[in-house]
């Protein structure tokens, strides 16, 4: 059997390579490079991990086997080098294993732990998961969204920067006054009406054609961010995000109880279990976990589920590179619980080999290629690897005390 399975895969390599030499690619047009050696009924194993930080801070897995095929997948962008760093210990693991047990793999990584849970834990898991996904579509030469139930829309709503040419009408904005950032416990009026008049500004510039969203980042102390939530309701917010620190879910619900516009929040929240005391709660309802940390493509999934039976919709956050977006689209191809992709607008283009379907009234066409659907290019990315960008600190310049950003 071993040697009819190397036969195969011999055969197909030297056809491809053929092909290639003799400019005859047509012929073998169906067949893909890093999947063409393989067939879902041949058995494949992992070979090699590697991780690589970016000077922005990004960090990127990378999963090698046997047979030829790559998978990438993304982690969480803080605490860059111990991601990094964590996602090589799980090769001691991994290496030698069978890549399309997915679920199996994310079982073993989270359990295999004893301290589970956290951003960086969840982040290895996360980016592994990503990389094991695309590995898997590529054996069977689907994209990802297939192998989890096939697609539930034909395409995917974004937002990012209001765009005549691209059709996108969604963005979503800082509060902010005119000079700084609302960071203290109980901001004075004057401070509030600086919000209130640079957000009512902007509301009379775009109309009410265009989603906005108002993004608190937990940065806001509750009592200024009560104030501030009431002030901006006549001007029609599309949602309002973290309108609290997600350590306190009873504070957020208390504070989600006393306005009419949708909370959402996800962006430090992990695992199923993270979500399971917000939807509970019913501190927000709109979820935004972020796939480089939040579990994954398959706890993501679990994820919209619980939510679905709350009917709250997922809008996963996204402020990173093109595995993140592109595992962001086979997710909500997937679910029917979809609202909107942040950054989908993103291109990337500094780092893919081929470019993303193109943006058309606001919408993403589904990534079609097999497994996450893109292509990077490793001499792109190799290129901007380096020392991730410094520990980043927010001080109230009034009183020199640490503040959250």
């Amino acid at each position: 059997m071993m040697d009819k399975q190397m036969d195969r895969r011999s055969l197909l390599r030297g056809a491809i390579g053929t092909a290639g030499i003799l400019g005859i690619e047509s012929t073998f047009g169906s067949l893909r490079t890093d999947a063409a050696a393989v067939g879902p009924k041949d058995k494949i194993k992992v070979t090699k991990i590697e991780s690589f930080v970016l000077k922005n801070s990004w960090v990127f897995v990378k999963i090698s086997t046997d047979a030829g095929i790559t998978g990438w997948g993304e982690m969480l962008k803080d605490d860059a080098k111990a991601c990094a760093a964590g996602a090589l210990e799980v090769g001691h693991y991994l290496i030698g294993q069978d890549p399309t047990r997915v679920t199996y793999h994310w079982q073993a990584i989270h359990r295999g732990a004893f301290y589970r849970g956290g951003p960086i834990k969840t982040a290895i898991s996360s980016g592994i998961d990503q990389a094991l996904w695309d590995i898997t579509g590529k054996v069977f030469g689907v994209p990802v969204h297939r192998l989890l139930g096939g697609p539930t829309r034909d395409k995917v709503r974004v937002y990012g920067q209001v765009n005549d040419k691209t059709g996108v009408n969604a963005i979503k904005v800082g509060v902010r006054g005119t000079k700084r950032n609302p960071f203290k416990y109980n901001e004075g009026q004057m401070f509030v009406d600086e919000v209130v008049e640079r957000f009512k500004a902007l509301r009379e510039k775009l109309g009410n054609g265009v989603d906005i969203g108002v993004e608190f980042h937990g940065m806001v102390q509750p009592p200024t961010a009560m104030r501030l939530i009431h002030a901006l309701e006549p001007f029609n917010p599309w949602f309002y995000e973290e309108i609290a620190q997600a350590l306190n879910m009873d504070v957020m619900a208390e504070m989600a109880r006393k306005t009419h516009i949708p909370i959402a929040t996800g962006e430090r929240i992990f695992t199923k279990w993270g979500f399971k005391d917000i939807l509970e709660k019913r501190a927000a309802t709109i979820l935004q976990p972020d796939v480089c940390y939040a579990g994954g493509i398959t706890e993501l999934k679990i994820i919209a589920g619980m939510a679905e039976a709350y009917y709250t919709p997922l809008a996963p956050h996204n402020p990173q590179g093109p595995c993140s977006l592109a595992a962001s689209l086979q997710l909500a191809a997937s679910i029917p619980n979809f609202l909107i992709q942040e950054r989908g607008d993103n291109e990337h283009s500094d780092l893919l080999a081929k470019p993303l379907p193109p943006l058309v009234n606001g919408y993403r066409q589904l990534l079609t290629e097999p497994g996450l659907g893109i292509t990077l290019d490793e001499n792109k990315l190799m290129a901007q690897v380096g020392e991730p960008r410094p520990y980043r600190l927010a001080i109230d310049e009034d009183d020199g005390s640490v503040v959250d950003w």
